[in-house]
């Protein structure tokens, strides 16, 4: 006879583990954070072991390095068992989930190329900032984007690195821009969704630049990311963003970068959803991502 602790308990730790994050957790199992923290400390309290560390983020104990592999691997075969039973989807089409920004200023421009190689296969886009469970929603792929983990079992695309760009329309046009050419203007800034992700800042970027610190710096906040991108291209103000998100237009000059440091950012990885391992489609459009990210990143 087996011993299995409560189910809901084991599934909230593992999407938990899975996320690093409780909220990210709570939204995909739809409970509140609370019940989720509850479930959690339900399983440890039964196990008389801790498996998380809490904090500004969430890691996992040695304990929890342990189960979590199997753990996970177990529910995605019991997601690839019901996967059988289901429809099968249509073999020339691929469903793809990324966020916003990466899906709009990185995948898009470059998808043309994957139609004009692969003109019988369709690829459709779920762009989210919630994290989308792969095994509940039609999706094949996810292309993630976090600190690199090594649970992850998916390849890695790429880091980015954050830098501070403004339109070309409101920089020097005699030497590169510095943060003190705007002090009359705001500088620009996002919400991040991910609340467990330690984001660059403003404050830190600025914390590694020569500046008046006498000189009280406005921010106007964006709620989505793709708007304060478009609120630099209209050049309302400098932004801090992913060097990813604006390499095609600092190639042309749209944009420049101002004086300053690069912080780091985060990994882009992706993710197969259950039963995928025999999708020669999905795997088509796999190469074609690392292939497109190895040519991005040597150029």
């Amino acid at each position: 006879m087996r011993k299995i602790p409560p189910l809901n308990s084991v599934r909230a730790f593992e999407a938990v583990a899975r996320h690093q994050s409780f909220s990210a957790a709570a939204d995909e199992l739809s409970v509140t954070v609370a019940a989720v923290s509850h479930q959690v400390r339900q399983l440890e309290d039964g196990l008389g072991q801790k498996l998380l560390e809490r904090g500004r983020s969430v890691s996992l104990t040695p304990a929890g390095k342990t189960i979590y592999p199997l753990l996970r691997d177990g529910f995605d075969q019991i997601a690839q068992a019901f996967a059988l039973l289901a429809a099968p989807k249509a073999k020339d089409s691929i469903e793809v989930s990324t966020t916003r920004a990466f899906a709009e200023r990185w995948l898009m421009p470059r998808l043309p190329r994957f139609n004009a190689a692969y003109p019988n296969l369709v690829v459709s886009i779920h762009a989210s900032e919630k994290i989308v469970d792969l095994r509940s929603e039609a999706v094949d792929l996810a292309i993630r984007y976090g600190p690199f983990d090594g649970n992850l079992r998916g390849p890695v695309l790429f880091a980015d690195r954050y830098i501070a760009v403004a339109h070309t329309s409101i920089c020097p046009t005699d030497r590169q821009a510095r943060i003190s050419d705007f002090y009359s203007r705001p500088l620009l800034a996002f919400k991040w969704k991910n609340q467990a992700l330690a984001a660059p800042s403003w404050s830190a970027w600025l914390a590694q630049v020569e500046h008046d610190s006498a000189r009280e710096l406005r921010t106007s906040w964006y709620s989505e990311e793709t708007l304060a991108l478009r609120a630099m291209e209209q050049g309302l103000g400098p932004l801090l963003c992913s060097n990813l998100l604006v390499d095609e237009e600092l190639r042309t000059g749209q944009i420049r970068p101002v004086e300053g440091p690069s912080l780091p950012g985060f990994s882009y990885h992706l993710v197969e959803g259950p039963g995928q391992a025999s999708n020669s489609n999905l795997a088509l459009f796999k190469d074609w991502l690392l292939s497109e990210a190895a040519q991005f990143s040597a150029g």
